[in-house]
């Protein structure tokens, strides 16, 4: 063989050697991420419900008897099987009993109670009680509003006069980074900077969200794993300046208090360090069920909420184990809330939308 053709040789050689490692690490790196990811999910993935059971989930109350209210019933799946539950509130705190079970399969909603009012509303009839849907349909995509205290625009001008609490630092300088810049899997769903929020009427001025950059990165992080099993976030609130947190809190009556936070001790969005978010399908771009919907004021909301269906709880669950992998911690009172770890870290910021730099945010000081 002469000298170019053996030369020639080695370096065919040396290239499906090269190839040969190449294709072995990126089977390597596939599996590992593949194992990653499967560590994730809360059990085997449940089947939907049929679909004719699927309007009939939720809560039903406010029985037509004039008595006062003291039972909610939560018409659940579990397992293959519809559950009917009574909830009660109790000096030491909420009970779910287990009141009727049944197959979901081979059985319709009329025969056991479930049926459509002469208003079109879904109502659950127990001998001569008929209670009514309280809680939405995942469908409708409207938001659970409250009737503010005092008229937002009101309230807007007192929280923009006033200052956030003083803090003692030292606090790490602030770098808040815009989330669609950093994955095109993170998609927007900024109620707030629309009607369909809680409060029925816009209060940011912007649809834009922003972390820390530890935070941001971290749920980056969360986002790679999620996407590995079909999933993208989407992102309802991140970043809140400090004066609406103050609206919040001004606007909501003494029940709800638990849903949001108390300005004179500031929130952790304030702080660049919270972010309320979802799961959507890869495929499809479709906002994926869950027990309870955003900022809903009610226990459907609860971390550990018992109602919904099976499914609904598998992903609300996933959600949650791929961010407490990345270091955030889901609230108590909300399934889409979660506080990065280090938010101790980082002080109040009062920054409104527009004043922060187009892509990656305000690298300031207070």
């Amino acid at each position: 063989m002469s000298r170019p053709a053996r030369k020639q040789s080695k370096r065919l050689v040396a290239l499906l050697v090269f190839g040969a490692i190449a294709l072995s690490l990126f089977c390597s790196l596939t599996y590992l991420a593949a194992q990653s990811a499967s560590t994730l999910e809360p059990g085997p993935k449940p089947h939907d419900i049929p679909a004719r059971w699927k309007p009939w989930i939720g809560e039903y109350g406010g029985s037509r008897r004039s008595v006062p209210l003291v039972t909610v019933h939560v018409v659940s799946e579990r397992d293959g099987y519809i559950e009917i539950l009574y909830r009660t509130n109790r000096p030491d705190g909420v009970h779910y009993e287990n009141a009727k079970r049944f197959p979901a399969t081979g059985s319709s909603p009329s025969a056991h109670g479930l049926r459509a009012g002469r208003s079109g509303q879904r109502e659950l009839v127990s001998g001569d009680v008929v209670d009514v849907k309280i809680t939405p349909d995942f469908s409708a995509r409207a938001q659970v509003a409250i009737a503010p205290v005092h008229p937002v625009e009101e309230l807007r001008k007192q929280a923009l006069a006033e200052a956030p609490p003083q803090e003692k630092g030292p606090f790490r300088k602030p770098e808040l980074v815009e989330l669609t810049t950093l994955d095109p899997a993170i998609h927007l769903d900024i109620r707030y900077a629309t009607t369909n929020d809680f409060l029925g009427t816009p209060v940011y001025t912007e649809a834009r969200a922003f972390l820390e950059r530890p935070a941001a990165e971290a749920l980056v992080r969360a986002l790679a794993k999620l996407q590995a099993l079909g999933y993208g976030l989407l992102i309802h609130d991140a970043y809140r300046p400090w004066y609406v947190t103050k609206i919040f809190w001004d606007a909501t009556p003494p029940e709800g208090k638990i849903f949001v936070a108390d300005p004179a001790e500031g929130s952790r969005h304030n702080r660049g360090c919270a972010v309320d978010l979802t799961l959507y399908d890869l495929l499809t771009g479709k906002p994926i069920e869950m027990p309870g919907t955003y900022d809903e004021m009610s226990p459907r909301s609860f971390p550990d909420y018992p109602g919904g269906t099976s499914l609904e709880r598998w992903h609300r669950d996933l959600l949650r184990r791929a961010m407490e992998s990345a270091g955030f911690t889901v609230y108590e009172h909300e399934w889409w809330h979660f506080d990065y770890k280090d938010w101790r870290a980082y002080p109040i910021l009062n920054i409104k939308f527009e004043e922060l730099h187009s892509g990656q945010g305000l690298p300031s000081a207070q």
